[in-house]
């Protein structure tokens, strides 16, 4: 039997095509995932920062002619110099002061441990500026200091008046309050190295001292570094404060040309917030290089640096820019 003229057009249609080959992977296109509401919150982002920008530069009431002008002058310079020394002076009695009164909270003593304890929870409870108002005015109540037996004689006698001097009382005022809270971050940090580290150094027959040191001192430091550079932050912010016991550091001098030029009020507290930014910058940039350093062997890779990863972005986009042109 014949087959009508039709049928073999419809068996035809009805047998499917061949797949098309698949296309090489070099050649495929990898489309990332859309994330609108980043896009959206970038753009929203990248405008608040422009509208900020144009405001400081176009708002005349900055007068960023004057700030040029006394960024660099010589009494400002004078007054970061003694910022600096206040600040590099108590963040290192401080943290000494502080390792000392973790260890003594962590000791087996109970008066060691009452006493480490009502000095964290004294200092960390008056406000620095009355502690620095008190240490200032302490010649009234003490104006000689003695060292001898109790209810006895003395054996040495000294002058407070002239031991008290601005930048002295400046110092031990940011240090005893500054090594209430270190105190914290030390003992926290030791209390993080795991108990079996412990058990370790002492199955092994080491002394205390050397277990300290080479064995829980590195682990606790992961935890100490990151939380103190934020007190230390905090220190070089809390140094504005010891203007108010006559010590002229940068805040001092900025508020006394205030008052002498009052017109260049706004561009002074701009010189100050500069500088006070330059100075936190460059502590946080040295602790996400002792953070790196101590994160050997707790990590399997360390974290890239600024540089490596401005590399590894332009190595990408160049890379991103290949495959476009290939394609």
């Amino acid at each position: 039997m014949s087959e009508p003229p039709g049928a073999a057009v419809s068996l035809a249609r009805a047998t499917p095509a061949a797949p098309a080959p698949p296309r090489p992977l070099a050649a495929q296109r990898v489309l990332p995932l859309r994330r609108p509401g980043r896009w959206i919150a970038t753009a929203v982002v990248l405008v608040l920062l422009a509208q900020f920008v144009h405001g400081l530069a176009t708002n005349p009431f900055y007068q960023w002619d004057r700030f040029q002008y006394w960024f660099l002058r010589p009494v400002i310079l004078d007054g970061l110099l003694v910022t600096l020394e206040v600040a590099a002076l108590s963040a290192a009695l401080g943290l000494l002061g502080g390792v000392l009164l973790a260890l003594a909270r962590l000791s087996g003593s109970p008066v060691l441990r009452a006493a480490s304890w009502t000095y964290t929870w004294l200092f960390r409870s008056i406000p620095l500026i009355v502690v620095l108002l008190f240490l200032y005015n302490f010649s009234a109540l003490y104006q000689t200091l003695s060292l001898g037996v109790p209810f006895g004689p003395a054996f040495f006698t000294f002058d407070e008046s002239r031991l008290a001097t601005d930048l002295a009382v400046a110092v031990v005022g940011l240090s005893l309050n500054e090594a209430a809270y270190a105190s914290e971050v030390v003992r926290g940090g030791i209390l993080s190295v795991d108990q079996g580290q412990h058990e370790a150094a002492a199955a092994l027959g080491l002394p205390k001292g050397h277990q300290f040191r080479r064995i829980v001192l590195p682990q606790a430091l992961r935890s100490i570094v990151p939380n103190y550079v934020n007190q230390l932050i905090g220190l070089i912010k809390a140094t504005s404060l010891v203007f108010y016991v006559s010590l002229l550091d940068l805040f001092g001098s900025v508020q006394t040309m205030g008052s002498t030029y009052p017109g260049d009020i706004v561009p002074l507290l701009l010189v100050a917030t500069v500088w006070y930014l330059l100075l936190t910058s460059a502590v946080s940039v040295v602790q996400y290089y002792v953070e790196r350093y101590f994160a050997r062997g707790a990590t399997r890779t360390l974290p890239p640096t600024p540089l490596q990863r401005l590399r590894a972005g332009l190595g990408g986009l160049r890379d991103r820019a290949r495959r476009e042109t290939a394609v």
